[in-house]
């Protein structure tokens, strides 16, 4: 027989997971990211994984989208943050525009933020590329934090004009 706290501790487990649940579903046979940049003003709409195979040609066209806009260098962001992206894009809709605040940032850009006195660490994970910081029109920066925050998949930072998320060790600001 199922203790009274038992049943509590179960509705409360449910509760928390339910708005989530296409998020783990079962394993994804697409992803696609919808993403505009607002720093350099373009746009991808790709497919980069299909059927159990990353597409390396939409991968570097993610690459190149998500580059520092400051010098025009390209680094690849680990598969891992994009499935991260895509995965919180897909919790709210599958057809979800995600507008690009910063990917990929090189050293000089980042010791130029921290020039200007910008709250940027030394040691940014946008530096390895593992780092995003994005919106989703229509969506809350809160509502985002939430969502990015059930994943468990690395660091999630809520800030007034985006949502930082990257695949470093979990922890939350």
């Amino acid at each position: 027989m199922i203790s009274r706290r038992g049943f509590i501790k179960a509705i409360a487990a449910g509760m928390v997971i339910l708005p989530f649940r296409k998020a783990i579903a079962s394993p994804k046979t697409e992803r696609i990211l919808n993403m505009y940049n607002i720093h350099t003003g373009e746009s991808i709409n790709i497919r980069y994984y299909a059927s159990g195979i990353y597409d390396h040609d939409a991968l570097n066209e993610i690459n190149y989208l998500l580059r520092d806009h400051y010098t025009n260098e390209v680094k690849a962001i680990a598969v891992k943050t994009l499935d991260l992206l895509c995965d919180i894009k897909d919790t709210i809709g599958k057809g979800k525009q995600v507008k690009i605040i910063s990917g990929y940032r090189s050293f000089e850009y980042n010791e130029y933020l921290r020039s200007l006195g910008r709250r940027v660490s030394k040691n940014s994970l946008h530096l390895q590329g593992v780092a995003i910081d994005f919106e989703i029109p229509g969506v809350s920066n809160y509502e985002l934090f939430r969502i990015a925050k059930s994943f468990g998949a690395g660091g999630v930072g809520h800030y007034p004009e985006f949502v930082h998320i990257d695949t470093g060790r979990i922890r939350y600001w």
